[in-house]
């Protein structure tokens, strides 16, 4: 079973939680009575809790963050200094520790949002530095090298907690909250759009989610949960210092997050329990920790990619059953409201690639309930012509009008107006099922939400003809099958446009008919559709208009049985001797 499924189709023997709960369980008793020990528990919640916000970032977003060790350093300070000056009250110091992680990780949002993967890991390490130079050097405030000492114990609800065994309860209590509070965003119709979002970029923005906002909404709730856990540190130790802010608090993190796994609560209480005792288990043996630990993380990025949770999971015995599909709601399209004009005007559009021209002055219209064919030969532009529509690519020159309205807006947002596509490479999301692919584009949290995607995502796909294969992974089905489950996500948004990418290729006979009278009545519905298509016998009898276009040039645009026979059209598609 891939960990990517949010959900599995199989009911394994869910060995994660109850492991990790008794290795917990097992901790504690370990350490009764022993101070050293109790802080080393205690010590394993605040590593639990800094990853598994991490998980957040870097296993649910897919954000290569290096931020989360000063997220951590920072909560820490947050929280000594106010149980210094002001009280130790945990339920002050907590929630103003997560306040300061949060906040200094959204002062780097507007500088993060448009960077790719490696620039975003070196911005966000360039961030944590910043913060350690000023812990370093702000001696006033931070003490500097040395930090601060002489932290009080702290209080909750005006009760002190001396260090030791409260401490450690408290720290994994910290942590039970944080997976509780976070369960939510790991569950339900966000989840899947997460999933999406981690493996299609491209299809899931054309879906309606604005990827940089989720990404950057979990970078900063992943901080907040870091600084959480940072604001406990101070009445642990009885001290913090600049090392709080070190990127090998950074990298415990990580390790943590690739043992245990990287969206697995579980994990991390499994991994953090591992690293912070194997030093004190292999004490006087140096070198052998530092062989067996580098051996652990090696064999777990080979063998357990997905972590240790999920290696046990799958090794263990499962218990098969039934998929769970819910009934289908009823519903293809509702009728579409009339529109005065063109539904969608393409004024003069172009684009060049270098020195290639892609486009050059293409001008187009398409009404509601009209399927508009777009043929023409490889690289004659027809992509690129649904690529500026749908937002994936900006025209160099030209214009468009959606509903009498211009668009310059990103894909995202074009899609929430009312622009859905599918493509020409449908997107497979290992570990998402058929089904859970469609339902993936739905908003909301939680259960029942997921219930009610699903449900409308599984009377689309009935209608395409794939109930059977619903609750199949992505990966068994056939290129044609991927296909109409992509075009079964686009209808999951309600589209007034609907732009196919090559919707026939890859399917069999009986499939294309039963397509094309999908498309039809979608059509009839109200639907607006252009469809690229190299077949010209799947688009003959289906387009209401054929355009035809050769190296970016419009050269026909009408009927469609006028346009085959258009000498033009013959000469640049078929030959000059068809």
């Amino acid at each position: 079973m891939p960990a990517s499924a949010p959900e599995p189709t199989q009911d394994p023997l869910r060995v994660g939680a109850p492991l990790a709960a008794l290795a917990l369980a097992l901790a504690f008793a370990l350490a009764w009575g022993d101070p050293y020990a109790l802080r080393l528990v205690a010590l394993s919640g605040l590593v639990a809790t800094t990853a598994l916000g991490y998980q957040l970032a870097f296993g649910h977003a897919g954000a290569i963050s290096l931020f989360q060790g000063a997220a951590f350093g920072l909560g820490a300070y947050a929280s000594a200094l106010l149980a210094r000056s002001v009280s130790s009250e945990l339920m002050l110091t907590i929630p103003a520790a997560m306040l300061a992680s949060g906040l200094a990780a959204l002062m780097m949002v507007p500088a993060l949002r448009r960077l790719g993967a490696h620039a975003f890991a070196l911005a966000t390490l360039a961030g944590a530095e910043i913060l350690r130079l000023i812990a370093v050097n702000w001696e006033s405030v931070t003490g500097g090298a040395n930090g601060l000492a002489g932290i009080p114990a702290a209080t909750l609800v005006g009760v002190a907690l001396p260090r030791g065994l409260p401490v450690a309860l408290v720290a994994w209590a910290l942590f039970a909250l944080a997976a509780l509070a976070t369960r939510a965003l790991t569950r339900g119709p966000f989840a899947l759009g997460l999933a999406l979002m981690r493996e299609a970029p491209l299809a899931a923005e054309a879906s309606g989610i604005d990827t940089a906002a989720r990404r950057l909404s979990l970078f900063v709730l992943s901080a907040a949960i870091g600084g959480a856990a940072g604001a406990l540190h101070p009445f642990t130790l009885g001290t913090v210092s600049p090392e709080a802010m070190e990127i090998g608090v950074m990298i415990t993190a990580l390790v943590v997050t690739v043992i245990g796994g990287s969206r697995r609560p579980a994990g991390a209480v499994l991994a953090a329990l591992l690293i912070v005792h194997l030093p004190e288990w292999l004490r006087g043996f140096e070198e052998l920790y530092l062989i067996l630990f580098g051996a652990l993380l090696l064999a777990t990025i080979l063998f357990a990619p997905e972590g240790l949770v999920a290696a046990l999971e799958e090794w263990l015995p499962t218990r098969a059953k039934e998929p769970d599909l819910p009934t289908p709601a009823q519903e293809m399209l509702a009728a579409q409201p009339a529109q005065r004009g063109p539904l969608l005007a393409i004024d003069g559009i172009e684009k060049r690639f270098g020195g290639v021209t892609a486009l050059a002055g293409v001008t187009l219209a398409v009404a509601a309930g009209e399927i508009l064919g777009v043929i023409g030969p490889n690289g004659s532009g027809k992509t690129t012509l649904l690529n500026i529509v749908g937002g994936q690519t900006d025209a160099d020159a030209g214009g468009l009008r959606f509903i009498g309205r211009d668009i310059a807006s990103p894909p995202h947002r074009r899609a929430a107006a009312g622009i859905a596509r599918s493509f020409q490479t449908p997107p497979v999301v290992p570990g998402l099922t058929a089904l859970d692919s469609v339902a993936a584009v739905a908003p909301g949290f939680g259960a029942r939400m997921l219930r009610t995607a699903r449900a409308r995502a599984l009377a689309l796909l009935d209608s395409l003809g794939l109930t059977e294969r619903a609750p199949e992974p992505m990966t068994a089905l056939t290129p044609g099958e991927a296909r109409l489950v992509d075009l079964a996500r686009a209808l999951m948004l309600r589209p007034r446009l609907l732009l196919l990418d090559e919707p026939a290729a890859g399917l069999t006979d009986p499939e294309r008919t039963e397509l094309a009278r999908g498309l039809r009545r979608l059509a009839d519905h109200g639907l607006a559709l252009i469809v690229v298509e190299h077949d010209v016998d799947f688009l003959i009898p289906l387009a209401d208009r054929l355009a035809c276009l050769e190296a970016g040039r419009l050269i026909a645009l009408g009927a469609p049985a006028a346009v085959r026979q258009d000498p033009k059209v013959r000469a640049a598609y078929f030959g000059a001797a068809a």
